[in-house]
């Protein structure tokens, strides 16, 4: 090889360096790269606006709907207007905003809803009081579909303990139960109606009053009316009455106004609300009872027991809810005492004559299983002899008429609910559960069974007693030592960086 080879080996090509992209080529880079993750970002957005799931995680499932007004709110087919007219200092007022905001989300877009305080918002306050001629002179919702519309107070939304304190504290909330009432009855824009049958006696003037008084609370959570009739100065039961209420009545009705009650009966769509006084004088209404399956036996519901102190006798009935009656399927799980004097009711479902006229009868409330159907009861300590009722023994029962076997009928039968205690409705000794089961009952005569059962939220105070020791420690660890680590963390990574 020529040393000249030797001496000059060959010299690899040189590499030139890329030209650098133009100013105007980077800056359409970076435009096309913005535009491309805004609307990633927006695409992303929308499909998380349109699909999405969310859960509850609260322990009695407080931001739930029931089924009953999931299924009503789907098959809504008029717009509706929800304001939320409460102070923001209300205890109840995050409660209701989530509440109807559930409601806007399952409403498919007919139901619009709006927050209103009265004493910030005054301009806005002013013209729906000029709107509806409403004074929104307290806390409430106002529900309006066209010319309807339906205040309900703060009130009505919650279940108060009992006493005569001036600060009674919440124990229930019953929004759900309020508010589907009330969107029924501005969506149908017809308010029902019950009669309310007076004239007839009471064990005391208290009684009848707070019976009265019952009905009118129930008729504004439920969306009906209740009107005092006097049977002896009408020749027939109003034909605009979806129910007639007959409240521990004392004394009997007439034979021409047993006809009135048996001519109603027998008419499509009949309701009738019974609650017996076991010490009244009522043959011919027991007798009306009798041929419809339910016969009262006259004896009274009790338990006797002789103990060191003497002999013992409570009148006070222990009962349970049965399982078999839809309308009060939801009412199960609860127990329900009934105080005062109860008779024990036959109840004749295997007669055949009954099921020819297509009359059902089921049980509502079995008495617990001590109790018995005693015919002595005046005696001190009375015992079971044959004469008397045996377990079981039932206190309250309904009756149906005209949908035996056929469930396409059942919209026009005529129902009936006894009760065989006066005392349902008490003021001084009314339970949450005695309001749901007169309210279920209500609701099963006026064919509204698919709203029964919407229950009140329980509400429960909870308290964390900590120690001297552990206030500290929660300060120290919320104070010092998290910002400490944070600090450190960013010192860290800001000495890494100074030192590359």
């Amino acid at each position: 090889m020529p040393d000249s080879a030797q001496n000059n080996p060959p010299t690899s090509p040189v590499v030139q360096p890329l030209p650098m992209p133009k100013r105007y080529g980077i800056g359409l880079n970076v435009a096309l790269q913005v535009l491309l993750a805004l609307a990633l970002f927006a695409g992303v957005n929308r499909l998380n606006y349109y699909h999405y799931w969310r859960w509850d995680l609260s322990p009695s499932q407080d931001y739930t709907l029931s089924p009953a007004t999931l299924k009503y709110l789907d098959s809504l087919s008029r717009d509706v207007q929800i304001y939320i007219v409460f102070g923001r200092d209300s205890k109840v007022y995050g409660e209701v905003q989530s509440l109807l905001e559930e409601y806007h989300l399952h409403g498919r877009q007919r139901i619009k809803v709006r927050s209103i305080d009265p004493v910030r918002d005054i301009e806005r306050a002013e013209q729906l009081k000029a709107d509806t001629g409403l004074s929104l002179a307290q806390n409430g919702v106002l529900i309006r579909c066209g010319v309807n519309k339906r205040f309900i107070t703060e009130e009505e939304l919650v279940v108060r303990e009992k006493g005569t304190s001036t600060n009674k504290q919440i124990i229930e909330f019953r929004g759900e139960d309020a508010i589907s009432s009330a969107l029924i009855s501005v969506v149908e824009g017809r308010v029902r109606r019950f009669y309310y049958v007076v004239g007839k006696g009471s064990r005391s003037d208290e009684a009848l009053s707070d019976a009265y008084n019952a009905t009118i609370d129930l008729g504004r959570q439920q969306n009906f009316e209740v009107v005092q009739v006097n049977l002896s100065e009408i020749n027939r039961i109003p034909v605009d009455a979806d129910g007639l209420l007959i409240l521990g009545a004392r004394y009997d009705l007439s034979e021409r106004e047993v006809v009135m009650l048996n001519d109603y009966w027998q008419t499509k769509r009949a309701g009738i609300f019974i609650m017996l006084d076991p010490g009244g004088e009522a043959a011919r209404l027991n007798a009306f009872l009798s041929v419809n399956g339910v016969h009262p036996r006259g004896d009274r519901v009790l338990v006797a027991e002789s103990t060191s102190t003497g002999p013992k006798k409570d009148f006070s009935v222990m009962g349970e809810f049965t399982k078999e009656v839809p309308f009060i399927h939801h009412l199960t799980s609860s127990a329900i005492t009934l105080v005062g004097q109860s008779e024990s009711l036959e109840l004749q479902q295997d007669n055949a004559t009954l099921k020819e006229k297509s009359i059902s009868i089921q049980p509502l409330i079995l008495a617990s299983p001590r109790y018995w159907g005693e015919r002595q009861f005046l005696e001190e300590l009375p015992i079971v002899d044959a004469e008397d009722t045996l377990p079981p023994i039932y206190v309250a029962a309904s009756i149906e008429r005209g949908a035996l076997g056929d469930e396409t009928q059942r919209a026009d039968s005529s129902r009936m609910v006894v009760v065989s205690n006066s005392t349902l409705l008490d003021k001084q000794t009314m339970l949450a559960v005695s309001r749901d089961f007169a309210a279920a009952g209500l609701n099963w005569l006026m064919n509204r069974e698919s709203f029964i059962g919407i229950p009140a939220k329980s509400k429960h105070s909870y308290r964390i007693q900590l120690s001297r020791r552990q206030h500290e420690l929660i300060f120290w660890v919320t104070s010092i030592t998290l910002p400490g680590i944070v600090l450190g963390f960013g010192f860290m990574i800001w000495a890494s960086r100074r030192s590359a």
